[in-house]
């Protein structure tokens, strides 16, 4: 019975120990996940404070200078751009409501970027996939690619007249080569063994291209979309600008032809603002994409 009690003793001792231990383990982790939720935070705020005093000294700047000693009829300032948002949004265009042109713009813009998506990944992925066809196609994708955009545009006027199609096919253009090369790369580099290991399994065509080569290029494709949509503006405000009856590329146009340098600024900042909100949207749909992928420091840092 002496003989046993040492070890009922220390067992005791471990049982009486243990449960003191895991709180105290637990607390101090859940310190350090407070720390580092406060430090995160703390970054964030400096990161915007620093943008802000960024866009604060770089606006003033501007202000200061074209009230000294620059000419403001050629270059405008901020609170000249300032006062035609205000008149474009209260008092409206020549070409109607500002709501009503941006609406045009960005309806074009989508359009084409979601044909020019499609179609980049579909031929991306296939020919990506085949080296038969890839060596077939290769000389006219690059031909097609090297043709001036802008050149474009103006075909696409003549073919589809001042509507809506002549921009969407300039934004389509644009989308298409962006999203196309990227899904072509992204489908070459599926690992090989990952390929194997689904044949291996019984998985077709169909299913390969479902569970491992689509997921695999998936973050090649979204980080090409982040750019594409951006081409696809300027692709819909270049075409507009060529010759349309309405849009943001006519207003801005036309604020040139008035040597309106307030009215070319505020159209910029208008299109700039459309392209950051789309290039939000398009972060939230990277990161569902791409939940079951480790996130980059450097990647969270620049969507915070």
């Amino acid at each position: 019975m002496s003989l046993d009690s040492p070890a009922i003793t220390l067992a005791d001792t471990a049982g009486a120990t243990a449960p003191a231990e895991v709180p105290a383990e637990a607390s101090a982790r859940r310190t350090r996940g407070v720390r580092r939720g406060s430090g995160r935070g703390r970054r964030r705020l400096t990161v915007n404070l620093v943008r802000l005093a960024i866009v604060v000294v770089w606006l003033g700047s501007w202000e200061l200078a074209c009230r000294t000693v620059v000419d403001p009829f050629n270059y405008s300032m901020p609170s000249q751009i300032w006062k035609q948002l205000v008149d474009w949004f209260r008092d409206g265009t020549a070409q109607g409501s500002i709501w009503s042109n941006m609406a045009v713009t960005l309806e074009e813009a989508v359009l084409g970027f979601v044909l020019g998506t499609i179609g980049g990944v579909v031929l991306g992925v296939l020919l990506g996939r085949s080296a038969y066809l890839a060596d077939v196609f290769a000389p006219f994708i690059k031909a097609a690619n090297a043709i001036p955009r802008i050149v474009l545009a103006a075909l696409f006027l003549i073919w589809f007249g001042l509507g809506m199609e002549s921009k969407v096919a300039t934004a389509f253009v644009l989308v298409f080569f962006a999203v196309f090369f990227n899904a072509f790369q992204g489908a070459r580099e599926v690992d090989k063994v990952l390929v194997d290991n689904a044949r291996i399994l019984g998985a077709g065509r169909i299913q390969l291209l479902r569970s491992v080569i689509l997921p695999s290029a998936t973050s090649w494709i979204t980080s090409s979309m982040h750019v594409a949509f951006g081409f696809a503006l300027i692709g819909a405000v270049v075409g507009e600008y060529t010759g349309a009856d309405k849009g943001m590329g006519l207003l801005i146009n036309t604020a040139q032809g008035n040597f309106n340098a307030a009215g070319i600024y505020a159209g910029m900042v208008l299109v700039t603002a459309m392209a950051l909100v789309a290039e939000w949207l398009i972060s939230l749909l990277e990161r569902r994409l791409t939940v079951w992928q480790p996130r980059n420091t450097s990647s969270a840092a620049v969507g915070a």
